[in-house]
């Protein structure tokens, strides 16, 4: 009887601490969506419109979300933190953050864009990044969170259908608007080429395209040269630390602020 009686106290207290977790977790989702739903409302950001691929031999249509993002407000998130460089987004997903960048690539593993401790973390730039997303490869980074917030939704990129539907990422910053087109998917090592961050020859820039068009999940058929500007989504796979599941995309139009 001492035995039985002593298994189900600690059945009872292991289910009570598994309960625990559980519940601390989703508080803690809770409390991160609650950050990034102020950040939404602060910045203004608008509802986008999914902007369908051309027929092949057909001229893209005009892009309205252009204008919806032109009023994204910027400065009244710097009020709250200086840290934000900008606002990324695709449409009719999960993904619309600030996008943050400070001295590290630590911090925001786990604070939110208004630094309070989370799980969730924040979107944010290569510490060494330009700010201003002018250099030729910029990467970003972000958790795979299993409700696809945050970075989640890039999981979704391994399916063509998917990125037919959205095809594009949008990010506002201090010079404007701009699209990014998508052209790659795939694994990559934290060791391989997706992870340079500079690019002193042109042949350098031509083998890093190269990389990840020759390791995509997906054929786009989109092209970036070696004059184009890129950024490279990267997050986790929930498979270990020694790769990350990319999204790289170039940019194909922009819109000066002003």
């Amino acid at each position: 009887m001492k035995v039985r009686r002593a298994v189900t106290i600690l059945l009872a207290l292991v289910l009570i601490v598994c309960l625990g977790v559980v519940g601390w977790k989703q508080l803690d989702y809770m409390r991160g969506a609650a950050d990034y739903s102020e950040a939404s409302q602060v910045a203004a950001v608008p509802r986008l419109e999914t902007v369908p691929l051309p027929e092949q031999g057909e001229k893209a249509p005009p892009d309205p979300n252009f204008d919806l993002l032109t009023d994204v407000d910027l400065e009244s998130l710097r009020e709250v933190n200086e840290d934000v460089r900008g606002w990324i987004c695709i449409p009719d997903t999960a993904l619309s953050y600030p996008v943050v960048q400070c001295g590290d690539n630590q911090y925001y593993l786990n604070h939110t864009w208004k630094g309070k401790r989370s799980s969730a973390g924040a979107i944010f730039l290569e510490w060494q990044a330009s700010g201003d997303f002018s250099d030729f490869a910029t990467l970003i980074y972000g958790h795979r969170m299993n409700n696809e917030t945050m970075f989640g939704t890039l999981r979704e990129y391994k399916e063509e259908e998917f990125w037919r539907e959205h095809p594009s990422i949008y990010l506002v910053h201090d010079g404007g608007v701009c699209r990014y087109d998508i052209y790659a998917a795939f694994e990559a090592g934290i060791k391989t080429q997706v992870y340079r961050l500079t690019f002193p020859e042109r042949a350098d820039r031509e083998e890093f395209i190269a990389f990840g068009l020759e390791n995509s999940a997906l054929q786009t058929g989109v092209q970036p040269s070696p004059d184009s500007k890129i950024i490279t989504l990267s997050t986790c796979t929930g498979r270990g630390h020694a790769t990350r599941w990319v999204v790289q995309a170039v940019l194909t139009e922009e819109r000066q602020s002003g």
